[in-house]
């Protein structure tokens, strides 16, 4: 969808959301009643056994197929989805001759049609002209074909009206009852796979629709099940911020980085695009040499897997060329065994507790505010004044505020700041009831620094710098409260 269909969609959905339900009955809201299992050994057990998985199929079926764009109309009736041929047992046959491990089926792309019956009022397969679950079709043939079903679900949906500054605790409530049915009725799954939220494109971000309560969700009612995010491009490599796996939109132009050592997945497609379109039986697809040799075996050595995406027709099965690439792969690869071994990497889970709050500094560059380094965006940056290799930078909180958690990110957008730490040495300090008392230290440069440590409660938050030579500077000193 280009940005002309984007802002029709939404024009559409603004139009809409006073006639259409949001849902057929109330749904009491999640509370945090339960334990959510998260972190540790059985967390670091996941991403692994994710890694050994290697190669996987995404599948996009939905509205959108029978439209010839890549989302669909929220205006259209359901009765135009009708891919009254479906197979997936064909899909997952084409996905084992390819060797692969798993597949990803898009349940609600953004437009918000279902592919499963929920009982939420939103509309779903029930509606459509094609009358049949086909989530439980899908989980069931890939299943029985040895792979590994994981989950697709886009947080923006234009027929609930779900987007940027619409998110009520009512809408909240639908997603989450959405989760429940599918975490709930069809039986382990491997990951969820999460669009439309903290996009630059959607703009949901996770103080909207908070990425801590969606994960708890996940987590207690499929402890195992991985959460991930299409948020690569907005946060820096060496950590997971609000994610269990790193993912990367191959398609969209997002690079693993050469070092990345975080569990990763990449995602791009067969075809042109996610979607099917009527010009792709005659399409030329990727070739099978170009996604083994230069995006599968190499992204495997780099902790990251790769998925494929393979857009069904408007019968529901795949086309003949797209069989017929895949079975070509097959030949080229297979899976000889468990990944590289991971370890435990940062994790980010909760609010940026600094973003936004008034900042100050011993002096700043023209046009780089200390302000940037507590806007909770990583394309952004403080620096000092030309000739300074010492500075300092604070964040003023307004309360008493508990952390126990402090990220140092250096800039990677200044022209000449270059990709080597310009920090030699770092103090941070916090301040409680008047007296400041020392955080943390370090002497040895690194673009990225973090420290956990004993909760804290503070007022302020200030950090010493001395540089290697150059005016130090920040991307953003980020401090979050995670759960012990």
């Amino acid at each position: 969808m280009n940005r002309r269909e984007f802002s029709k969609a939404l024009a559409f959905a603004g139009g809409i959301a006073a006639t259409v339900p949001l849902v057929a009955k109330p749904f009491a809201p999640y509370t945090a009643s339960g334990t959510a299992v998260e972190g540790g050994d059985r967390l670091l057990r996941a991403q692994q056994a994710f890694l050994d998985l290697r190669f996987g199929m995404f599948i996009h079926l939905n509205m959108a197929t029978f439209e010839e764009r890549e989302w669909g109309d929220p205006t259209l009736s359901p009765h135009l989805f009708n891919p009254a041929h479906l197979d997936t047992d064909q899909w997952a046959r084409a996905a084992r001759s390819a060797n692969m491990g798993y597949g990803c089926l898009s349940t609600k792309h953004h437009d918000g049609f279902c592919l499963w019956p929920t009982k939420t009022g939103s509309a779903n397969v029930m509606d459509s002209s094609y009358r049949h679950d086909i989530v439980r079709a899908y989980v069931d043939s890939f299943r029985a074909q040895g792979l590994k079903p994981c989950l697709y679900f886009s947080m923006l949906d234009l027929r609930a009206d779900i987007r940027a500054r619409t998110v009520t605790p009512a809408k909240i409530a639908l997603i989450e009852a959405q989760l429940t049915e599918l975490l709930t009725q069809y039986g382990p799954i491997t990951a969820m796979i999460f669009d439309g939220w903290n996009a630059s494109w959607s703009r949901i971000g996770y103080d909207q629709l908070p990425y801590r309560r969606i994960y708890d969700l996940v987590k207690r009612l499929q402890p195992d099940c991985l959460v991930t995010d299409h948020n690569a491009g907005s946060y820096p490599g060496p950590a997971l911020y609000y994610t269990d796996i790193k993912q990367y939109e191959q398609h969209a132009g997002q690079k693993i980085p050469a070092d990345s050592d975080v569990p990763s997945q990449s995602g791009t497609t067969l075809q042109s695009d996610w979607f099917w379109k009527t010009a792709y039986p005659n399409q030329e697809l990727r070739a099978a040499r170009q996604i083994v040799d230069e995006w599968l075996v190499p992204f495997n050595r780099n902790h990251c897997n790769l998925i494929l995406n393979v857009a069904p027709n408007r019968d529901g099965q795949f086309d003949p060329n797209a069989i017929e690439r895949l079975a070509e792969i097959g030949k080229l690869w297979k899976n000889e065994g468990p990944a590289p071994t991971i370890h435990a990497s940062t994790i980010v889970t909760t609010p940026n507790l600094a973003a936004g709050k008034p900042a100050y500094a011993s002096s700043s560059a023209d046009a780089t505010g200390p302000d940037l380094a507590f806007d909770d965006r990583f394309g952004t940056f403080w620096v000092a004044d030309e000739g300074k290799t010492t500075a300092w930078l604070e964040v003023r909180l307004g309360k008493p505020t508990a952390f126990n958690t402090l990220s140092i990110v250096e800039s990677k957008s200044l022209e000449d700041y270059g990709t080597a730490s310009r920090i030699a040495s770092y103090r941070a300090e916090y301040q409680r009831n008047g007296q400041w008392k020392e955080l943390v230290s370090g002497e040895h440069p690194a673009p990225f620094q973090f420290h956990t440590f004993g909760r804290v409660e503070a007022e302020s938050v200030r950090i010493q710098l001395t540089s290697t030579g150059k005016p130090p500077g920040l991307a953003e000193l980020g401090l979050y409260d995670e759960p012990a």
